[in-house]
């Protein structure tokens, strides 16, 4: 069984079954808000989670493998908040449904900097590879275009109006405000609002204008 280090005493401590994998996520995110995430290697989360370098090649045999596995547990996070938001919506108004989805993925991108940076590059990982990156965010872009569909048939929406531009619309705004606010654009452009404020009433705004298409 491989050890790992225990912080308070200095003596080595065997790891549960599972649990190495979460350690040496934990580090890796860790290390890229210490030092950026140029500066992750297998080893150097192996050094930060008290294991021997070769260990975590038995789950990762590359840095990309990784920090997809950082990914996913921001993908995780992601759908937990989109859910969340999604069932305090409700089910009477289906726009409502579709904003609250965006609001949840605004909320979880500031309460997790570091997971959105890793699941924003496709340069750090590898998206395709990954079952629960693929799923998970076709089953989110499914819902969002299923209670378009019920707006649309509910009369909120013009009937000609392309559903999946404007998923991609939204998903873009979301993700826009977040990289914006994440990266400290909004004061030079001149909001003065706190970040998290701003945020959702600039999508509140974009979702009160689609009914008056």
């Amino acid at each position: 069984m491989e050890k790992a280090q225990d912080k308070k005493t200095g003596r080595d401590r065997p790891y549960h079954h599972g649990n190495l994998v979460d350690e040496l996520v934990a580090a890796t995110i860790a290390i890229i808000e210490e030092r950026g995430a140029e500066n992750v290697s297998v080893r150097e989360a192996a050094k930060r989670a008290g294991v021997s370098p070769g260990a975590p090649f038995r789950h990762f045999r590359s840095k990309t493998a990784l920090m997809t596995a950082v990914a996913e547990q921001a993908m995780n996070r992601l759908t937990e908040s989109v859910e969340t938001a999604r069932a305090q919506a409700g089910d009477e108004d289906p726009l409502v449904a579709f904003e609250a989805i965006g609001h949840g993925y605004l909320r979880w991108a500031l309460a997790n900097p570091t997971h959105f940076e890793v699941i924003s590059s496709r340069t750090l990982i590898d998206f395709n590879s990954s079952d629960i990156l693929r799923e998970q965010n076709d089953a989110i872009r499914r819902l969002m275009i299923n209670l378009l569909m019920q707006a649309r048939e509910n009369g909120q929406l013009p009937h000609g109006l392309d559903l999946d531009q404007l998923v991609l619309g939204a998903r873009a705004l979301v993700y826009g405000l977040a990289r914006m606010a994440i990266d400290g654009h909004f004061p030079e452009w001149h909001v003065a609002e706190p970040p998290s404020e701003a945020m959702h009433k600039t999508l509140h705004l974009f979702i009160g204008q689609l009914t008056k298409s």
